[in-house]
């Protein structure tokens, strides 16, 4: 634990300025981010009485070991500027609104000759456009369902598509007159994307100019005698608006704009966001976070609308979507101190002016009131699931601490994890941990080489050895040719950032703990790969599956920690992920080596012919089954080539066909 004295900016060296500010970790890791209207007012608070501090402020300022800022000149740039930061760094202190799995959109994939609507959750994707998000994925499909009446687009998959149309066959939607079936010719690219676009126009609110148009053309149908032309309209009308009564209408003036409101107590906080587009309820998401430091509601809003429409901003750029994640005005529970500074700065994302403000009376009011319920319904929620979690976390880490006779609680807690079938396509992966939550973004695998021929212990040792060797090049410090390194500045920092593009470097930081799977000879292994390194400050065990004992290096004897305990729960759960992410990194590097193994021994046949005869069949099962002929007709295999291919997998079905019977 760091004594923040001794990293305190001498007095008088802080600017009086507008900047933005970054505490780092031993190794240089930024672990918090922040901004302020004066860098000496604002820093000067973290160096005060560590027991009138908030306790993640306390645990922030006694992990860091040093601090620095940039002075910039209004406080848009700094606005700006820690944005960027904690994008950038992703520090483990700040408070980060991202969106998740658990928020499921629309999603028309326009890039696509023959665009497709469906369910999708993850990362926003070049050429395709979004709606929502919905709280959950059934409200979308019973959406999605009544609305394919009216536009009937195709929701299937590529495969689905593809078979359809190889074998000239609909596929049920199609023979019910939900998709305009595309696969099979009904309509054409261009017929099919007319469909989609006034599907897309429908979803985005321009709704009562498609309701006139079908209308009119029921009319239209019932004078010229058509009856059960006017009849499937009529249907079509009464469907979009059941579709539409789903969206209630809560501002009768056609509003855009976004409400967001707060639950919160001196350690956590709950947001809930409803986007009102065209006076009605698109969407609706809210999250959960634990406060950094005392923060009141109006600096909550202020953290908040910088983090989520910067990030809604930057997914639009990405995945090049049309229109404007930010509304023309954006309703808050209280006004933040800078919020002239966030108003300018939304009017700049959006392109044209934003309006920021309390609402005080009308349906305005009464609206940010049901949002507010929401957040307190959510929060309360929050507190009921996760009060146990995160009590269960810091007790597991303590008892850790205390078991294994740790000088700090491991905070971060990495596993490696081998895995092989009888020595072949030996793979091995590496997942971390920190305080006591999976960090998925640092997750690495390993192709195993050399160690394999040494069984676990030698694959073991080979991964140890790759993992600190990439740690221990990317901190050594970069000093002058001749200059010794204690004659360095003092405040730079190990190298645990890029010096070119300012991010953390892959394997810059070091785990508290690491966890080898397996017993006693497996820890022994990393251990002494370690010694021979030159790094002493890594704590290493081995957890073995049958009785779940953990074994120190050199012990004899194991730890046996109680069934019951946290401790024990956390390092199963760690072990279990990087076995799954072991076991799927070994299904894929299989699969590919198997998928194509079978042509492998066909003398004349390279990769791209490979590919072809893949491509063509579908997979090597139903080239299989394919005469001499048919392997011929594919472009670019001759006789004698198809031949070779109808022999080989011949071959190689008797031969499994023999195994089996055995």
């Amino acid at each position: 634990m760091a004594d923040p004295s001794t990293y305190r900016p001498a007095p008088g060296t802080i600017p009086d300025a507008p900047g933005v500010y970054r505490f780092h970790d031993a190794n240089g890791r930024v672990i918090y981010v922040g901004k302020a209207k004066s860098l000496r007012s604002r820093l000067s608070s973290y160096f005060a009485d560590l027991a009138g501090l908030h306790p993640r402020t306390r645990q922030m300022v006694t992990t860091a070991t040093g601090v620095q800022w940039t002075v910039v000149g209004t406080e848009v740039e700094a606005l700006q500027l820690e944005y960027s930061w904690i994008k950038e760094y992703d520090p483990k202190f700040n408070v980060r609104y991202r969106d998740d799995k658990s928020y499921p959109v629309l999603a028309v994939t326009l890039h696509e000759e023959y665009p497709r609507l469906h369910v999708y959750r993850g990362p926003r994707k070049r050429g395709v456009r979004y709606f929502g998000p919905y709280a959950h994925a059934w409200a979308i499909r019973e959406t999605l369902d009544l609305l394919l009446r009216v536009f009937p687009a195709r929701t299937c998959s590529a495969g689905v598509f593809k078979r359809h149309s190889q074998i000239g066959r609909p596929c049920l939607l199609g023979y019910i007159g939900k998709c305009s079936a595309p696969c099979v010719g009904r309509v054409n690219a261009d017929e099919h994307r007319q469909i989609v676009e006034d599907f897309c126009d429908f979803l985005a609110g321009q709704t009562d100019q498609l309701m006139r148009k079908l209308d009119k053309q029921m009319q239209e149908a019932s004078a010229e005698l058509e009856f059960e032309r006017a009849a499937r309209l009529r249907d079509d009308l009464e469907a979009l608006r059941r579709a539409m009564e789903k969206q209630a209408v809560v501002l009768g003036d056609g509003t855009d704009a976004d409400v967001v409101a707060f639950a919160e107590d001196e350690l956590a906080a709950a947001v809930q966001v409803f986007h009102i587009r065209g006076g009605r309820v698109r969407g609706q998401r809210g999250w959960v976070i634990d406060k950094v430091e005392e923060t009141d509601t109006a600096a909550l809003t202020s953290q908040f609308l910088t983090q989520f429409y910067g990030e809604q901003a930057a997914l639009a750029d990405q995945a090049d979507a049309g229109g404007s994640p930010v509304p023309r005005e954006v309703l808050v529970p209280e006004m933040p101190e800078d919020s002239e500074t966030i108003a300018g700065w939304l009017g700049e994302l959006r392109g044209s002016r934003v309006n920021l403000r309390v609402p005080q009376r009308g349906d305005k009011r009464a609206l940010m009131e049901t949002v507010e319920r929401n957040a307190k319904e959510a929060f309360q929620q929050y507190k009921l699931r996760r009060a146990g979690d995160l009590t269960a976390r810091s007790a597991a880490l303590q008892e850790l601490q205390d078991a294994l006779a740790l000088d700090t609680a491991p905070l971060r807690i990495e596993c490696i994890d081998v895995s092989h079938v009888q020595g072949s396509d030996v793979v091995a992966s590496l997942v971390v941990f920190e305080d006591g939550v999976p960090r998925k973004s640092e997750y690495r695998r390993f192709e195993v080489r050399e160690g394999a021929e040494g069984g676990d212990v030698g694959s073991i040792d080979e991964v140890v050895r790759r993992r600190f060797a990439r740690y221990l090049s990317e901190t050594a410090k970069d000093t002058a040719p001749g200059m010794p390194e204690s004659a360095a500045p003092e405040s730079e920092v190990a190298s645990a950032v890029d010096p070119e593009t300012g991010r953390p470097k892959k394997f810059a930081y070091p785990p508290n703990l690491l966890v080898i799977d397996g017993g006693g000879p497996q820890a022994n292994a990393a251990a002494d790969a370690l010694t021979e390194m030159g790094i002493t400050d890594v704590a290493v065990i081995g957890l073995a599956k049958r009785l779940e004992e953990v074994w120190l290096p050199a012990d004899p004897e194991p730890v046996i920690l109680p069934r019951t305990s946290e401790a024990l729960y956390l390092l199963q759960r760690v072990r279990d992920e990087a076995h799954r992410f072991a076991i799927n990194y070994h299904r894929t590097k299989r699969g590919k080596r198997m998928k194509s193994s079978a042509l492998d021994s066909v003398p004349g046949l390279g990769e791209t012919r490979r590919a072809a005869l893949l491509k063509h069949f579908g997979s090597v099962k139903k080239l299989r089954q394919a005469s001499v002929e048919d392997i011929e007709a594919v472009p670019g295999i001759g006789r004698s080539t198809a031949e070779a291919v109808h022999a080989a997998l011949a071959g190689g079905t008797a031969g499994q066909r023999g195994e089996h019977s055995e």
